[in-house]
């Protein structure tokens, strides 16, 4: 059952969750590989998963934002919204502490300082794979000459 606009789901074992929406680009195979494996502790809510080249109300906030979704993933939790090296930042604090990716997850980008340092290296080999592969920016700000990695 959903709470009207709150974005909460009930749970059957206890008070009412929260969703919590990752917003990332499905068409980037490694991406897209990451966001399906990675898991958030139950008792934190439930993570939702948004391709960004659908159009939508979460997509409309983050444009607002001025966050270009092609140069990183956005985490909204708690109404706020979390863009790149500290969306995985926050994607790690929330991880469940089962599988290796998670485990994994944690240890690397469950520092700050870290995630920030490594952030950008993925970000560079995502825009090579999709130039490679020769997909279309979002271009969600609409920024003129940005249609192609």
């Amino acid at each position: 059952m959903t709470y009207g606009n709150l974005g909460l789901t009930e749970c059957h074992h206890g008070p009412p969750m929260q969703n919590i929406y990752l917003v990332y680009d499905a068409q980037c195979p490694a991406c897209d590989h990451y966001c399906r494996l990675v898991r958030i502790r139950a008792s934190v809510g439930e993570l939702v998963l948004v391709d960004a080249r659908e159009a939508g109300p979460l997509m409309d906030e983050i444009t607002a934002a001025g966050l270009d979704i092609d140069q990183g993933m956005v985490l909204k939790l708690d109404q706020r919204l979390y863009y790149g090296a500290d969306a995985i930042h926050m994607l790690a604090l929330l991880g469940s502490p089962s599988g290796v990716l998670n485990r994994l997850n944690r240890r690397l980008f469950g520092s700050r300082h870290l995630s920030r340092l490594l952030y950008p290296l993925l970000r560079a080999c995502r825009n090579l794979l999709l130039k490679a592969l020769r997909k279309t920016r979002i271009n969600n700000l609409r920024r003129p000459g940005r249609a192609r990695f």
